[in-house]
């Protein structure tokens, strides 16, 4: 004889917790150690994707370990010795990622379900051990987030690239999910309007112009489709309109060009020395391409072209930090998590 339990009396059943939900932040890459061992493991890696360099023939792989790994190494180590950690013994780029993972955690913290990660795509942390270790903490979705505000193939595409070389391998793969590039993001665009305008304030001087750097790329990938440059451009014209600066007050310029192919331009260096041969004597350069300060920007900018722009009769240069953890740069982060994350939390 069954028993009939009345409704008024029966407990309602637990509520499912929800799954873990894991948040990887991913940036290039850096060494490990500042010096030519380590930097040749981290050219290695970071040359031999054919999303980097896309001719992977044999005449690069004889140019590559024949000349350029033999060469190369010692200098970039010693430019990596110029702006090394060496309190962490790490790059700065390794220190600022780890610190926005940490607090883009704290700022979502009452999501007691989501795990907060960072990796590399070249060097250590690697993708791949931080994916295998989100899903060992039970992460049955996955939110990559590519820290490039503009998207190329040979940035954010290779990020996918890896990830997903990554699940390929896993037989329990968790869902998947990828940040859309944000460059013209109103978020963005305030957070770095906002930052340069105070760093600005802090200056003893008024810069005559405002240069933009981006990272470059070979013309070739943007002839054959890559949306990249575009979006520079796009990211420019925001900041322009945001600023109140015409298109002589803030210039777009393109840094970091390697080998002798075309790359876009125009090329950061050479205007910088143009800038100061025409009679201009104080500037300021801004990199919105980068999420966080590297090798690229403190060395690469605030040394190396500082030094371009004195040495043709330039007096006062200043190199402006990216948004990195600041308050207006993890607002940004965690604004595009949010977003990306709906119908997960």
């Amino acid at each position: 004889m069954s028993t009939v339990i009345p409704f008024e009396s029966a407990k309602p059943a637990a509520a499912p917790k929800p799954e873990r939900v894991g948040v990887l932040l991913v940036n290039l890459g850096t060494p490990d150690t500042a010096d030519a061992a380590g930097v040749r493991v981290y050219l290695k890696e970071f040359l031999s994707d054919p999303r980097v360099i896309e001719d992977q023939g044999l005449l690069w792989k004889l140019i590559l370990n024949g000349i350029i790994l033999r060469v190369r190494p010692a200098r970039k180590a010693r430019d990596y010795l110029k702006i090394w950690n060496t309190e962490k013994n790490e790059s700065p780029l390794k220190t600022i990622t780890r610190s926005q993972a940490d607090k883009l955690a704290e700022a979502i913290a009452d999501h007691d379900h989501v795990v907060v990660d960072w990796a590399m795509r070249y060097g250590n942390p690697s993708i791949k051990e931080r994916i295998e270790a989100l899903a060992a903490q039970g992460c049955g979705r996955l939110l990559v987030v590519p820290l490039y505000p503009q998207y190329s193939a040979a940035t954010s595409a290779t990020v996918c690239d890896e990830a997903f070389r990554v699940l390929a391998g896993m037989r329990a793969q968790p869902i998947l999910r990828v940040t859309p590039p944000y460059y013209d993001d109103p978020d963005y665009i305030e957070a770095l309007a906002v930052s340069i305008n105070a760093h600005l304030a802090t200056l003893p001087f008024q810069p005559e112009i405002i240069v933009a750097s981006f990272h470059g790329m070979p013309k070739e990938y943007v002839d054959k489709g890559d949306p990249y440059q575009a979006q520079c451009i796009a990211t420019t014209n925001a900041l322009r309109k945001r600023l109140g600066l015409d298109a002589n007050g803030l210039i777009l310029t393109f840094q970091s060009r390697f080998g002798k192919a075309e790359w876009l331009q125009p090329y950061t260096d050479k205007t910088v020395e143009q800038l100061a041969r025409d009679g201009l004597r104080r500037i300021a350069v801004v990199t919105p391409g980068f999420s966080a300060d590297c090798l690229e920007t403190l060395e690469e900018i605030a040394q190396e072209n500082a030094e371009i722009f004195r040495h043709n009769g330039g007096e006062q240069f200043a190199a402006i930090p990216c948004l990195n953890d600041s308050d207006g740069g993890m607002d940004v982060i965690r604004q595009l998590v949010l977003r990306e994350l709906q119908g997960w939390i």
